[in-house]
């Protein structure tokens, strides 16, 4: 039975559901979204093998953007075409979405509310430790050797001390790694990327088989127009903004900044947010630095790609620079556009690419500037966590600049100490206990509660 005759197992509505079931419960990040993607397509459904499962998701990691959305573009691409691809990444959004943008409305109408800010204040903790958490995890699987640990180490002091910029250290990480792999160093070889998943697969009949389906072995001119119609819709609604608004709009800075965030954002959500916290801080203060952590709890505690926490941002930006605009339209309306640029371009990435993605995945070189992307990454998530920590436990921050130096010093006696109370707490329940994240920010957004009901 070919892969093409497989296809015709699964019918498109039934696809359909299976991937709104998918969404609803993409809670944890991109490791707990894919393992849930793995457990009902590859264990459940035996829609797809092992293999599949892991050839698609290396392709995705050496993608902009949210690798789990695009993986299940990707499956949804491979099983149904073009209109599979569309169904299966969309909806992984779609919650995320909908539950983001009522959030940033709620926030923007009573974030001032002593409980709604009490909430936040907990679920700012919880997502401090969630970081740090993340930044033991992908530095446990990826820097296995003393060469990727001074790169992940050469990447933090390059963003935290000197300020570079999040784009220039992902692409020097990328031509060093691919250069030792040209050159046929082993020490970019074999980082993990990506959850443990177990294999086995191959024994079990899937829908989809090991060969690639037809659809993805030809027909080149219908990528390129898709890709091209793809494109179209990405960039023609910013350069229209720009065009009539002026480049200094608010509206032409969200479309702008966040199609640039599309095209650099390699490492997932947490390292992205790094550099865009820093702009949308203190480039275009769209957001207060408490905010940010604001928005990346509600992004922590609601199904869907992390990621979505940048429509907050976008919401946030556009309510506060309306220029006229009733300020809930605004927002909503840049809630929407940021949006639209962040998750376009993926869907183009997986279309235009995922034709060839056998050959990449062969492809040495590429696999070791995929390494030394994500050994740099753990630098930049590290940066994060440390800004983040600044702003959370301390009242007021004082610049530091000697020479090309500069970075941001916390002011000792502005430690906030019920947030030092409640991170530590946080911390011991992830690191200690294994608590999950969702029970951690539950735990410390009621505690939050609790603290401004007693204080």
């Amino acid at each position: 039975m070919t892969g093409t005759a497989r296809n015709h197992g699964v019918s498109l509505g039934e696809a359909t559901r299976t991937w709104a079931r998918i969404a609803a419960l993409s809670f944890g990040g991109p490791a707990g979204q894919i393992a849930v993607m793995h457990r009902i397509l590859v264990e459940e459904k035996r829609w797809i093998s092992d293999a599949r499962f892991l050839h698609a998701l290396n392709y995705c990691m050496l993608l902009p953007g949210p690798e789990a959305q695009q993986l299940a573009t990707y499956i949804g691409w491979l099983m149904h075409k073009t209109k599979g691809g569309l169904i299966a990444g969309a909806l992984f959004v779609l919650p995320g979405f909908v539950t983001i943008m009522a959030l940033s409305w709620l926030y923007a109408l009573f974030g001032n509310v002593g409980a709604v800010a009490a909430l936040f204040f907990g679920l700012k903790a919880a997502v401090l430790a969630i970081v740090l958490d993340a930044v033991r995890r992908i530095g446990t699987r990826t820097l296995k050797n003393p060469i990727l640990q001074a790169l992940a180490a050469t990447a933090f002091v390059g963003i935290f001390f000197f300020g570079a910029p999040f784009p220039v250290i992902v692409a020097t990480a990328g031509v060093i790694g691919w250069l030792a792999g040209r050159a046929g160093s082993h020490a970019f070889a074999g980082a993990g990327h990506g959850p443990a998943l177990d294999g086995g697969g191959e024994a079990i009949a899937t829908l989809l088989g090991d060969e690639i389906p037809h659809h993805a072995r030809t027909g080149l001119r219908g990528t390129l127009i898709v890709s091209a119609i793809l494109l179209l819709l990405w960039l023609a609604p910013v350069v229209l903004l720009v065009a009539l608004l002026g480049p200094d709009d608010v509206f032409s800075r969200i479309g702008l900044f966040f199609s640039q965030m599309a095209v650099v954002t390699f490492g997932g959500a947490y390292a992205a947010l790094s550099y865009v916290a820093q702009q949308a801080v203190d480039g275009f203060h769209w957001l207060r630095p408490g905010e940010m952590l604001d928005g990346l709890g509600m992004a922590e505690t609601t199904p869907g790609p992390l990621i979505m926490v940048t429509q907050f941002v976008g919401f946030m930006g556009a309510s506060r620079q309306a220029a006229g605009l009733d300020p809930l339209l605004a927002g909503t309306l840049g809630g929407l556009l940021t949006t639209w640029v962040t998750f376009v371009p993926c869907f183009l990435w997986i279309f235009l690419g995922a034709p060839f993605a056998e050959r990449l995945r062969a492809n040495r070189a590429l696999s070791a500037a995929l390494t030394g992307v994500t050994a740099a990454i753990v630098g930049v998530i590290l940066n994060l966590a440390l800004w983040f920590a600044l702003h959370m436990l301390f009242g007021r921050t004082h610049a530091v600049a000697w020479g090309p130096l500069h970075f941001d010093a916390p002011v000792l006696a502005s430690l906030n100490l019920p947030a030092l109370v409640l991170t530590a707490g946080a911390a011991l329940a992830i690191f200690r206990f294994r608590v999950g994240a969702l029970w951690t920010l539950g735990g410390c957004g009621a505690a939050g509660i609790v603290w401004w009901l007693v204080a």
